[in-house]
């Protein structure tokens, strides 16, 4: 599979890697030997690069990460983790102490010495302004503790914001073909300033797969029931922020415009790696078979011109106005 540079770390991630929130929490139950599964079809099929984060299962997450490389040491496989949500998302908890004790459970948790990338989760807004916080991140760096760090964002103006720091590796942000928004002046700035972008969220929680119906009923703890207002985090990363049932209808079109061979799902995903700046894009997976049907979007042919169009079309006649004013 290609690689591409991750921004000022200089180093690379396959151009589809693996989100790994699925195999920790809020997406039903997903058992140690169905995520192990997961993990290995993923290699198989060329994936180089892992997210995950210290909140998904509460560290499971990173643990099976951990329990997966340590009984497959030949690998050479990047691995992104996050922090700053195991507080109150305050921009007072956003300091040096926090930083090292979350870190440390990190390391302890995927079993390194050092963290190959730290993110910060979505912080509050204004932590992006201050110069302390990015300090503090430096000072982590300086004690080997980790590698390079970034930040996951949650608006195309926090991830400005986060491009203008010139120690941030990379910008984690939802782009897919139902937010369209990092596309106008988030990509260009990063590719400006060299800072790798990872796309997440790019099947809008399943939407772009094309398999639900307005129908479809999701577990309890699967926070596209629990969330779909906003009720427990970020709106956005749920559906991407598209309410469901108009989603639902524009999720068809979408499909329609999938050419021979392609799934709607690999179709969302080929979108996204032709998009200029993107680093990787990291879907997650629940079974083995989705793990390889996702990283195979890689090797398709590029889209045509004429379907850019007609994704772009879909997106400004039925999502734009739901999601541009918001994020």
């Amino acid at each position: 599979m290609d690689e591409r540079v991750i921004g000022r770390s200089g180093q690379r991630a396959s151009v589809v890697g693996l989100g790994t929130w699925q195999l920790g929490a809020d997406w039903g139950d997903v058992d140690e030997t169905q995520a192990l599964a997961v993990l290995e079809a993923a290699v198989e099929s060329g994936v180089t690069f892992f997210d995950t984060a210290d909140v998904y299962g509460d560290g499971r997450s990173e643990q099976t990460i951990a329990a997966f490389l340590r009984a497959r040491p030949e690998l050479d496989i990047f691995v992104a983790t996050k922090m700053g949500r195991r507080l109150d998302q305050i921009p007072e908890n956003y300091v040096l102490d926090n930083f090292r004790a979350w870190s440390d459970r990190s390391r302890r948790n995927l079993g390194v010495d050092r963290l190959d990338l730290v993110q910060l989760h979505c912080p509050p807004t204004p932590v992006y302004s201050t110069d302390e916080v990015f300090d503090a991140l430096d000072t982590l760096v300086q004690e080997d503790r980790i590698a390079h760090y970034g930040v996951s964002v949650e608006t195309c103006a926090e991830a400005l914001t986060a491009i203008a720091r010139p120690g941030v590796a990379s910008v984690q942000i939802i782009l897919n073909a139902f937010r369209m928004k990092p596309l106008l002046e988030v990509l260009p700035a990063a590719r400006e300033a060299g800072v790798g972008i990872i796309a997440r969220v790019p099947l809008a929680s399943g939407l772009l797969s094309g398999k639900y119906t307005k129908d479809t009923v999701f577990p309890a703890n699967d926070h596209r029931t629990y969330n779909r207002h906003g009720e427990s985090f970020d709106q956005g990363e749920t559906f991407s922020g598209v309410d469901y049932d108009s989603g639902v209808e524009a999720a068809v079109e979408f499909a329609e415009l999938a050419p021979e061979g392609f799934t709607p799902a690999q179709l969302a995903l080929r979108w996204i790696i032709q998009q200029p700046g993107v680093t990787t894009v990291i879907p997650g997976a629940r079974s083995p078979e989705q793990a390889h049907a996702n990283a195979a979007a890689a090797a398709l042919p590029e889209l045509s011109a004429d379907t850019l169009t007609a994704i772009r079309d879909v997106y400004d006649r039925r999502i734009k106005d739901q999601v541009e004013n918001r994020w």
